[in-house]
């Protein structure tokens, strides 16, 4: 068990107190090293978020597990390599993980509601705003949703993507006032936590405190994430205004009690719009301009429209409504937003100023209203 730390931090008192809540679970900490639920590890997880929801709360579980729930009742030894096998578990699996939720839940007299995303559904904004919607609705009627990738139907997702982010895009998503990431470490270490002497980092005021973190150490190979997905989704909350709490998943009743353990992320960042939310960090990017300093100066400091003066090269195939990402000279992203002209519109453009343009291309590249500066 983790030492609980000896004052709270602003962070932790906000994650206390949050009266909406967004918990994300890992595969290691639901299923056995076989593969297949573990009753009593989920139980233990349920008595946790059931006695937060029955203080006032609303919850939102992000529960990772579909893939490793299906391995023993399909005879898989291990979570297999091939995309086909991965979904055919995830099939079994998601069945089976949420009867498990129907049934742990109702102890409590508590509904569950599954909501299967895919990438398109926080990557689209029309999907975004509905996903948001079902959310509203199904916490407005006293429901806990349950949340997984679409394991079934998805590609990349499973091969690449992590539950990690996705609950940070949905702790945003819903309006969640703090997030908390279960797993089996107990917080994040000065170094890796095997090693003798690693110390616990009770406290993260900005992102830098943890720049030198170990992120290499193994995980249980039943998931996809691991200490690197956890940090960056950490970093994503935070830098949205939402504080967050990365725990062992044995510590649940502790992290949605007085959140007394783990590692606290405070808040580094404003609250975001849904919409600047969904640009900045949720939304597909089709294509890249390159800036020189001058607009870098404008669009980031000044937080001015993009003009094509300031472009010095245009990247991908996009067209006039496309989220594109916005690079400096030393080709780091330093913005994103939406682009008001097609690509193949710009290179006959880029480097000129307004009065040169012919009157009906005398408009913003990218507009203040729709860029969101990093």
């Amino acid at each position: 068990m983790t030492t609980p730390v000896a004052t709270l931090s602003q962070a932790r008192s906000r994650i206390a107190a949050a009266r909406r809540i967004v918990v994300k679970v890992g595969s290691s900490s639901l299923t056995t090293a076989a593969g297949g639920l573990d009753p009593a590890r989920l139980d233990a997880l349920v008595d946790a978020l059931a006695a937060r929801r029955h203080a006032g709360s609303q919850v939102v579980l992000v529960s990772s597990g579909a893939i490793a729930a299906g391995l023993a009742p399909l005879n898989l030894r291990r979570r297999p390599r091939d995309l086909a096998s991965q979904q055919a578990a995830a099939s079994v699996g998601q069945l089976q993980l949420a009867h498990a939720y129907t049934a742990s839940f109702a102890r409590f007299d508590l509904v569950v509601g599954q909501v299967l995303l895919t990438a398109d559904d926080v990557v689209r904004r029309a999907h975004y705003r509905n996903a948001q919607r079902t959310f509203d609705r199904l916490l407005a009627l006293g429901a806990v949703p349950v949340v997984n990738e679409n394991d079934t139907v998805a590609t990349d997702e499973i091969r690449f993507g992590d539950n990690d982010r996705l609950a940070a895009l949905v702790a945003h998503l819903v309006g969640a006032d703090a997030l908390v990431l279960l797993s089996d470490v107990d917080g994040v270490y000065d170094r890796n936590p095997k090693e003798p002497g690693a110390k616990l980092i009770a406290e993260v005021g900005d992102s830098a405190d943890v720049d030198d973190v170990d992120v290499t150490a193994a995980g249980s190979g039943l998931g996809t994430g691991g200490m690197a997905s956890k940090l960056a989704a950490a970093r994503l909350a935070s830098a949205a205004g939402i504080p967050v709490l990365l725990t062992a998943a044995a510590d649940a009743a502790g992290a949605l009690g007085p959140a007394e353990v783990g590692t606290a992320f405070a808040v580094t960042g404003p609250r975001l719009s849904a919409r600047r939310f969904w640009l900045g960090h949720a939304a597909g990017a089709a294509g890249r301009l390159h800036l020189d300093d001058g607009a870098v100066a404008a669009v980031v400091g000044r937080r001015r429209s993009l003009l094509a003066a300031g472009i010095t090269g245009v990247d991908g195939d996009f067209e006039a409504g496309d989220v594109v990402e916005l690079l400096d000279l030393r080709g780091q992203v330093v913005a994103r937003g939406v682009a008001g002209f097609d690509a193949v519109e710009l290179p006959g453009l880029i480097g000129r100023s307004s009065h040169e343009l012919p009157a009906e291309q005398r408009r913003e590249v990218v507009h203040a209203d729709d860029l969101v500066p990093f």
